[in-house]
């Protein structure tokens, strides 16, 4: 009966060991570690099986392994045997197992996952998340560029998974994502407690071209340039620098955006509630140019004040030039206030205002009749502009040059650069404009040559041109044209060709014009003078003597 007991005993458990099955290979199985030696833990996994497994298997990234002899693991079965027999066995591979399981499960919850940074790959870094390793690209490190990611290598801390991929091997995760939800909570509490109006302390965290950002303890506002000092500021490093304290004013907050808007001037007296006593209309003003553009230059009257000097309220004179050329940034200028529009916030102010026009200043020094001297400027079709005191010009008209020439033949004989004489014919202020004349000064001359020349005189002149119409003779240089019907008393010698240029001939003078320098002259006259006066003293035609009788007495006379 005894062996018979034996005999069933052995066959259950044969039957047993028959039933239980080996471990399928590529899962993952308990084990527990026997023993350590040469750098791996030799792990019992059952099934009188024994593996070995590297011990750095068994620690994270960049510390050293604490397991020892009798801990319990759980390894990965490549193979039951390999070539020594053993079985073919990885931690790693279990953690990483182990990991995708959690992972799955912790993407699909949409739940955050720890690891920590151990490397650095192109475009990004690498993460342990617990035995799987995942991609950190750059831009998903911190929510503004990391210049420096040291102090974040091997650093435990959480992330959100954004995609992964088991048949691939592929996570990608994100520590941004985590720093930007946390401080979005923190954004909203902080926002929560802010009231528009309110003053409070920041720290400026960032400055750009158009402002600045300042840190209110957790969530940011905006401090744009415009408001950061009533007066211009053409860039906010000029009074703002990164890392300093500043008291600011709240003056907007986007519950829905978050974005805050924040104030330093409001903080400050408004310098505009005084600018109409402090600055009357047609006051004068010392003030600083601060920019100029197109269109004329801004002034800076006081801190926060500024006004625009158009450009053609700029000068009397330099008419269509750019500002720049007339003012320079940050020169000290004086001004006058033209007109104050307190609404709009805007000085309109001139320069040209608190010096003297050019023009009346002309008028009173340089009456009518007045000789002047300059340079002729420029040459037009419709004559000459001649710079004159005071930076201004003068016209000499076409019709104004010359009494003997057409004025577009005698605009031809100026140039440029020439210094002309000119006679002040009217000066029309409120149009600034100057009338000069060239040939009036001839009329000066003619009055000078004819001085005691008049009507009925007899005066010799020299001819210097002969015409079909008659000759024309110069006196004393002035010019005049005695006509063929003037030139004899007989119509017989009323011949021009029968003098010759340089001969000097005799005539009574019948007109002196010194307005439009006209001289008349009449040989005619002066015979016809002459022929009365001896009838008139040597007889008379009543008296039976002929002229011929006559004029032969008064030239024996003569003789």
């Amino acid at each position: 009966m005894c062996a018979k007991a034996t005999m069933e005993e052995f066959e259950a458990l044969l039957n047993e060991s028959l039933e239980i099955d080996t471990p399928d290979e590529g899962s993952v199985v308990k084990g527990r570690v026997i023993a350590i030696e040469a750098g791996q833990a030799i792990i019992d996994v059952g099934y009188k099986m024994e593996g070995r497994v590297d011990l750095k298997e068994f620690a994270n990234p960049g510390e050293e392994s604490t397991i020892k002899v009798g801990d319990e693991v759980e390894v990965y079965l490549d193979r039951v045997e390999n070539a020594r027999g053993e079985a073919s066995i990885s931690r790693e591979k279990a953690r990483r197992e182990e990991a995708w399981d959690r992972l799955e499960r912790a993407y699909g919850d949409e739940e955050r996952v720890e690891g920590a940074i151990f490397g650095r790959v192109k475009g990004g870094f690498t993460v342990d998340l617990g035995g799987a390793v995942a991609f950190l690209p750059g831009s998903q490190v911190d929510v503004r560029p990391v210049r420096d990611a040291g102090p974040l290598m091997g650093l435990k801390q959480p992330f959100q998974i954004l995609k992964m991929d088991r048949r691939r091997g592929n996570i990608v995760v994100s520590r941004r994502a985590i720093l930007e939800e946390s401080r979005a909570e923190q954004r909203a509490e902080v926002i929560a407690n802010l009231t528009e109006g309110q003053s409070i302390d920041g720290v400026v965290k960032n400055i750009t071209e158009y402002g600045a950002f300042v840190d209110l303890g957790g969530v940011d506002g905006l401090l744009h340039v415009t408001d950061m000092a009533w007066r211009r500021v053409n860039h906010p490093s000029e009074i703002l620098a990164i890392g300093e304290t500043v008291k600011v004013q709240v003056i907007k907050i986007n519950k829905d955006s978050h974005r805050i808007s924040l104030g330093m001037k409001q903080l400050q007296a408004d310098p505009w509630d005084t600018v109409a006593d402090k600055f009357p209309i047609e006051s004068v003003h010392q003030g600083r140019v601060t920019n100029i553009t197109d269109y004329g230059a801004f002034v800076e009257l006081e801190a926060g004040v500024e006004g625009l000097v158009h450009v053609s309220e700029m000068s009397w004179t330099k008419k269509n030039v750019h500002p720049g050329k007339i003012v320079s940034t940050s020169q000290e200028v004086e001004v006058m206030v033209l007109e104050i529009d307190e609404a709009k916030r805007r000085v309109s102010l001139g320069l040209k205002q608190t010096m003297r026009n050019p023009w009346e200043v002309f008028a009173e020094t340089h009456p009518t009749g007045t000789v002047i001297e300059g340079e002729v400027k420029n040459i037009t079709e419709f004559g000459l502009f001649v710079g004159l005191d005071g930076d201004i010009d003068g016209m000499v008209h076409l019709s104004d040059i010359s009494w003997d020439a057409r004025g577009e033949d005698a605009i031809q004989d100026f140039r440029k650069g020439d210094t002309v004489k000119a006679v002040v014919q009217d000066v029309d202020v409120e149009k600034e404009r100057i009338s000069l004349s060239i040939k009036s000064l001839e009329n000066e001359h003619m009055a000078e040559a004819v001085d005691g020349v008049k009507r009925g005189s007899i005066v010799t002149a020299e001819v210097t041109a002969i015409e079909e119409g008659g000759i024309e003779v110069e006196f004393n240089s002035v010019k005049s044209f005695i006509r063929r019907s003037d030139l004899a008393r007989d119509r017989a010698d009323q011949r021009p060709e029968r003098f010759t240029v340089g001969d000097k001939v005799d005539a009574r003078v019948t007109n002196v014009d010194t307005k439009t320098r006209r001289l008349g002259l009449s040989i005619k006259a002066r015979e016809i003078a002459e022929e009365k006066e001896a009838i008139d003293t040597y007889g008379s035609s009543d008296s039976g003597a002929s002229l011929g009788d006559i004029l032969g007495a008064a030239l024996n006379r003569n003789g």
